[in-house]
């Protein structure tokens, strides 16, 4: 691929997602959505969290390994993360015991 094609897709892979993003936006201000709308959107950040998550959790490469630990403690960090997250609602707990619990969990045995 040439210098010229590489600019000519990157370019045109820039303008393509910057009238994804902007367009809506601008499109939209002031105009008032109906309400199933709204709440059809309010799914989406969970559900793009959840597959992000879920493709960590239950990578193929980790489960075939053979190592159980390598994919369990992140699945046990998962739990512990959950369970702060329900009893709290606090983003800022979820973040810290969510990487506590996975650094204890991965790192703590081999320190011991």
């Amino acid at each position: 691929m040439s210098i010229s094609d590489f600019f000519i897709v990157f370019v045109s892979c820039a303008l393509t997602m910057l009238a994804c993003r902007v367009l809506p936006v601008f499109l939209l201000k002031g105009k008032k959505l109906p309400e199933a709308m709204v709440r059809a959107l309010n799914f989406i950040p969970p559900a793009a969290f959840a597959a992000l998550v879920a493709n960590d959790l239950f990578d193929p490469a980790k489960i075939s390994s053979g190592d159980v630990w390598s994919w369990l403690a992140p699945l046990i960090a998962a739990l512990i993360t959950m369970g702060v997250g329900l009893k709290t609602k606090s983003l800022a707990w979820c973040i810290l015991i969510g990487v506590c619990s996975l650094a204890v969990l991965m790192y703590g045995p081999s320190l011991v």
